[in-house]
């Protein structure tokens, strides 16, 4: 996932880095690194500290761009305060870079995986991606998506639930069988 992460930097990247005369042109590159990091460890924080149920409220409606979001704002803050420790940027260039950044890739990144015609981020990329494998983890994470699985499209049989008919569903439309599918979703 972290590739992929990287190329939505890079895609929104060259308005809010490449053309900010705030950020030398050598840091372009490390700032953008730092960026898709950040956006990653953020939301794996999220999860190690048991704040899922906003990690699974960003999926719902469209406020995953929108930077009065909780979620978008503390990742905005994080890199914010990353690329001046970092990089040396002051205050108001980073935040710039920040503000400009996050809300695009994670309004990009959302909407990837919840448009069941774009297969560039899956939903249970994102879950192994941020809870490292943890069964635990995963399974609280599990448990939001069941309660927000309509916005993943993840109901299969269109009950209004989430459950194991809709596993079969999945299963039955992909290969791979269950072992393929539970395999995808913890990364294993």
């Amino acid at each position: 996932m972290f590739e992929q992460l990287t190329d939505l930097v890079k895609q929104f990247g060259s308005d809010a880095v490449v053309n900010n005369a705030a950020v030398p042109n050598e840091h372009n590159e490390a700032v953008m690194n730092e960026a898709s990091s950040s956006i990653l460890d953020s939301l794996k924080g999220m999860v190690a500290s048991g704040n899922v149920s906003d990690l699974a409220g960003l999926f719902q409606g469209d406020n995953a761009s929108d930077g009065s979001n909780p979620v978008v704002k503390q990742l905005t803050d994080k890199l914010s305060g990353s690329l001046g420790e970092k990089f040396g940027l002051d205050s108001e260039a980073a935040s710039g870079v920040a503000g400009s950044l996050i809300p695009k890739v994670l309004g990009s990144l959302v909407n990837k995986a919840k448009d069941p015609n774009d297969s560039s981020f899956q939903i249970s990329d994102i879950i192994n991606a941020v809870s490292g494998g943890d069964s635990q983890t995963s399974g609280g994470i599990m448990d939001a998506i069941s309660k927000y699985g309509g916005q993943f499209g993840l109901d299969q049989d269109g009950d209004g639930q989430v459950g194991i008919s809709d596993a079969v569903a999945a299963v039955s439309k992909k290969s791979g069988g269950l072992g393929g599918l539970l395999g995808k979703l913890f990364g294993r």
